[in-house]
């Protein structure tokens, strides 16, 4: 009777541990699922970071001897360089933008002149308040390297230089995505500052300065327009457009600030290349003299090249 006691109750252990077995096992097997299903989801989410851009440079030469047909012996080079750095997460938006450039020609007739020079740094942070649309500050700055020259009047009298002039800029206001590759950014308060970092051309009141000042304050509105897109097979584009308004000084008159750049790759390290620039500030006169103050004109640039390029 003892020994039928021990074996019911060893009997009622084992099947009650059973009983419990199973839902232990669910739950593991749950805990299992949920662990996968979220690494799932981790690893194909969209990531937050975004980078890329490119380095090139374009060379050129030609030289004679006994050439019937005639020439001037040169040798030329424009070196590039485009970074982006975008962030995108959540409610955050952060966009971030360098472009280089820097190209010079020799010829045995001129000697050597400067074809390209650009320094460009921008920055936009924006909170989503909704759909495509963002709350957001910016900040831009853009000047040159060197020396430059208007070859047609003189080549040693220079016309600007690092830092004259130099333009910073900082704003808020509101960023629109209606597409992944178009950005427009509004900054109806937008704060710019234009140094002139040179006695010469200080003294000679450039670039909207007081004679003799070397700094220009402006407070207005900036509204900026980005596109980055392939348009084509291996033809990509670029185009940024800057239209800025001064609320102190004559509001009516619109700076223009309008990039285009153009790539196709006919090789993977071989590239095709149109840089478009057009510029139109009212604070920059041309033809001014000591009796003349000069006028505002339309400014225009293109940069065509072939050369070598990495894209990273």
């Amino acid at each position: 009777m003892k020994k039928l006691f021990t074996l019911a109750t060893a009997l009622t252990t084992t099947l009650a541990l059973m009983a419990q077995t199973p839902p232990t096992m669910t739950d593991d097997i749950q805990k299992y699922t949920k662990a996968v299903e979220d690494a799932t989801a981790t690893a194909t989410e969209t990531p937050a970071w975004k980078y890329g851009g490119t380095a090139g440079i374009n060379m050129s030469q030609a030289s004679f001897s006994n050439w019937n047909a005639g020439g001037d012996p040169s040798i030329a080079f424009d070196a590039t360089f485009n970074y982006s750095l975008d962030y995108k997460r959540g409610n955050h938006l952060w966009t971030n933008r360098l472009e280089l450039a820097y190209g010079l020609n020799r010829t045995s007739s001129n000697g050597t002149r400067k074809t390209n020079d650009k320094i460009f740094f921008s920055s936009n942070y924006g909170y989503k308040i909704a759909k495509n649309l963002y709350v957001s500050s910016m900040v831009t700055f853009n000047t040159q390297f060197d020396k430059g020259y208007d070859y047609k009047v003189s080549s040693t009298d220079y016309i600007s230089r690092f830092m004259a002039p130099g333009y910073l800029s900082v704003g808020v206001g509101v960023t629109y995505t209606p597409a992944s590759w178009v950005t427009i950014v509004a900054s109806p308060a937008t704060w710019r500052g234009t140094f002139v970092n040179d006695d010469k051309l200080s003294a000679a009141g450039a670039f909207g300065v007081k004679p003799g000042e070397r700094f220009l304050n402006e407070l207005g509105a900036n509204i900026r327009a980005e596109v980055n897109t392939p348009i084509w097979q291996k033809l990509s584009l670029y185009s940024r457009l800057d239209l800025y308004s001064n609320y102190l000084h004559n509001p009516q008159n619109v700076d223009v600030n309008w990039e285009i750049q153009l790539n196709y790759a006919l090789l993977d390290w071989l590239t095709a290349n149109l840089h478009f620039s057009m510029i139109y500030d009212d604070d920059i006169k041309f033809g001014k003299t000591a009796t003349s103050p000069g006028q505002p004109r339309l400014q225009l640039k293109e940069v065509l090249g072939i050369g070598f390029q990495v894209n990273f």
